[in-house]
């Protein structure tokens, strides 16, 4: 008898593992430069963490999922996604008490019992990022910017971000009835899982891929007429600062991605090399999920991607440079700042530099104590003066030594400090 790999499972063959290295460790120095630390979980975890989490009635839960009771009687799933285990550890972990905001990435295997087609697998490999402790607009644009960035730096062309935002718990209370409202009349018109959905969770049902469907969607009533004045303002900024970055996006109002967890901005990067099934990144904020997993209320914004699908798109001939890697902090001073403090941050960042910000608006006196605490080589000061002069203040912390730097001429100062 001749054995053979399990369907939907693949090896990954020398002349591949080398590829899958180099991007690997592309992504550890891109996300270490943005100031992210590793976590690893186990590969498998209680059943009832991915039931609370991702929703009994979702496909993953239902349909999906590797489960089995062991010899004592717990009942126990390898990982179908990351997200649940990561917050699990986190609350486990008391890592709120080491410091009020966890920047964490993971790369590793999961597993879902799907449909075996090209890029996607029964077992495959996926790196992530969760910041774990900020509300604010500019963590959301941080998180959508790292993310579109590793993949351009892979090489991968045609890449469209799309971005919408599904509001608050609330928000999406109100908009749940009003979508199965517009939807009963339409009943019949729907596909069979849709039907199935329309009661249990019938934002999903905005996530199909049926062309009828589609069409249908098209007359329904936008998520984003519901979203609260707090909501909008969000969203708001979240779009300003993606500008500030250099970011170019496209608002989508029936992307609600495939989790109940989410809140407010949703995201999902996909390239037109990758065919019908074209998303290779995905994500957003889960405002709840902490607390809804047993922690305190916290704020939390990430994403997720899969290795099978980059490596589809990325280009064949493409090689990985890695840049110069130098340790900054940049403090912000005023919420007049921040949409300019974003530009410059995502300037140095793309420039090859390890660089962090505080997305939690605390006083200089917090931030300086945080800089200290990262090891930061170097200090950038941006506050209302800076702003009228048009310059920041650079201070070199080994050497103590303090001077002033045009907006144009900082990446030439940061080459020039050894």
């Amino acid at each position: 008898m001749k054995f053979r790999s399990i369907k939907g499972t693949y090896d990954v063959l020398p002349n591949v593992s080398n590829k899958w290295k180099n991007v690997e460790s592309h992504i550890h120095q891109h996300l270490s430069r943005s100031g992210y630390s590793e976590i690893r979980t186990p590969i498998f975890e209680n059943t009832d963490l991915f039931k609370r989490s991702v929703g009994e009635d979702s496909d993953v839960v239902s349909k999906e999922m590797y489960s089995w009771i062991d010899q004592g009687g717990t009942d126990l799933t390898l990982k179908p996604e990351y997200t649940a285990s990561v917050v699990r550890s986190y609350i486990q972990n008391n890592l709120n008490s080491i410091s009020p905001i966890s920047k964490l990435y993971y790369i590793g295997d999961l597993f879902r019992r799907e449909r075996p087609q090209k890029g996607r697998y029964r077992q495959f490999r996926q790196f992530g990022i969760e910041a774990i402790g900020s509300k604010y607009p500019e963590q959301d644009a941080e998180i959508i910017s790292i993310a579109y960035n590793i993949l351009a730096e892979l090489g991968i062309q045609d890449i469209t971000l799309n971005l919408n935002s599904i509001g608050s718990s609330e928000t999406r209370k109100k908009y749940r009835q009003v979508l199965i409202e517009f939807l009963k009349p339409n009943y019949d018109q729907l596909t069979e899982s849709s039907k199935n959905r329309l009661n249990s969770n019938p934002l999903r049902i905005l996530d199909t891929k049926n062309k009828s469907e589609i069409e249908l969607l098209k007359k329904a009533p936008m998520i984003t007429e519901y979203l609260s004045n707090d909501d909008e303002i969000h969203f708001n900024e979240v779009q300003q600062y993606l500008n500030d970055l250099n970011i170019p996006f496209t608002l989508d109002t029936n992307l609600v991605r495939g989790l109940d967890y989410y809140t407010r901005t949703t995201f999902e990067i996909v390239s037109s090399k990758l065919g019908a099934q074209d998303a290779l990144c995905g994500g957003g904020r889960y405002d709840n999920l902490v607390e809804s997993l047993g922690g305190k209320p916290t704020p939390s914004v990430g994403f997720a991607t899969g290795f099978e699908r980059i490596l589809l798109a990325m280009d064949d001939e493409n090689e990985l440079v890695e840049k110069n890697i130098k340790k900054i902090y940049f403090i912000g001073l005023g919420n007049e700042v921040k949409s300019t403090m974003m530009k410059i941050l995502g300037e140095i960042r793309n420039a090859g530099y390890y660089i962090e910000f505080d997305p939690l608006r605390r006083s200089i006196k917090s931030q300086l104590r945080e800089s200290n605490k990262l090891g930061a080589s170097i200090t950038i000061i941006l506050g209302e003066k800076e702003m009228e002069e048009q310059c920041v203040q650079i201070k070199d912390l080994s050497s103590g030594n303090q001077q002033s730097a045009p907006f144009d001429s900082i990446i030439p100062y940061l080459k020039s400090v050894k």
